[in-house]
């Protein structure tokens, strides 16, 4: 596969002695205008960008999430269009990394080949599939190699040391821990020192693998996780594009502020 995008930002994170700052945003929130715009201003402080593929029922996603996917179902975006708004991102962030993330649903309904296809097309570096967990996907993930897509593996706190180390060996160039049992956007139930004491036993499995932590990072809760690989906000966006058009401000203006303070608490 080469050197991915994705590996590459993460030594570049390593080389400044700090975490990679992932994003999420959903494609077409709040318009499909706004949504490029949004990748386009967040690029400049964000190392990864995750950016969803509509789907109408989601499982792991909390409130904040929701209302971004109900304003962009709204919209009628499709994932012709979030193919549409990604190669548009890559057009003017060339070497910047970009993982789609959704539902197996609407991969099986395009076709897995042709969803890969696609993805190729629009340059996405990287693919997050919520509910296909190991070894499931081991037949999707390969082909996602073949062409030259990163499959991100998803480790939680209930995966098992032995289970953990096989999902470790299949992944590719990023694995994500989900930092605690809950919805995305849910309050951290648990210490993060507990969080990090649960992530570095999973880094002593294969330091070799970069791996991020997601789920109830905030602005407030962020620094804590600085001794780590990476760090994944997503809600906290989808908090903000809710509270400016709330407040009939600029969503693209405050994101922007927003994942700027987040960079600054991880430097």
């Amino acid at each position: 596969m080469g050197i991915s995008k994705i590996s590459l930002a993460f030594k570049d994170c390593k080389r400044e002695k700090r975490p990679a700052l992932v994003t999420f945003t959903v494609a077409g929130d709040n318009t499909k205008k706004n949504s490029i715009k949004i990748l386009n201003s967040i690029a400049k402080f964000a190392d990864i960008l995750e950016l969803s593929f509509l789907h109408n029922c989601p499982i792991a996603d909390g409130g904040q999430i929701q209302n971004s996917t109900y304003r962009s179902l709204k919209n009628g975006t499709t994932l012709k269009d979030t193919f549409k708004i990604a190669k548009s991102f890559k057009k003017n962030n060339s070497k910047k990394p970009l993982i789609l993330m959704g539902y197996y649903n609407l991969i099986y309904q395009n076709g897995e080949n042709n969803f890969l296809k696609n993805c190729k097309l629009s340059n996405i570096d990287g693919l997050i599939v919520v509910d296909l967990p190991w070894p499931e996907n081991k037949k999707f993930a390969k082909k996602c190699k073949k062409n030259s897509i990163n499959f991100v593996q998803l480790l939680s706190p209930t995966t098992s040391k032995d289970r953990m180390k096989k999902i470790i060996k299949d992944s590719h160039d990023m694995v994500y821990y989900i930092s605690m049992l809950s919805t995305t956007g849910g309050k951290l139930k648990i210490p993060p020192k507990k969080i990090l004491e649960n992530y570095h036993k999973i880094k002593k499995l294969d330091k070799s693998k970069n791996c991020v932590i997601g789920f109830g990072i905030t602005n407030k809760s962020i620094k804590s996780f600085k001794n780590s690989d990476g760090v994944v906000v997503g809600s906290e966006i989808c908090k903000e594009i809710t509270k400016s058009l709330n407040s009939r401000q600029n969503p693209v203006t405050n994101v922007s502020k927003l994942v700027a303070k987040l960079k600054n608490k991880i430097l």
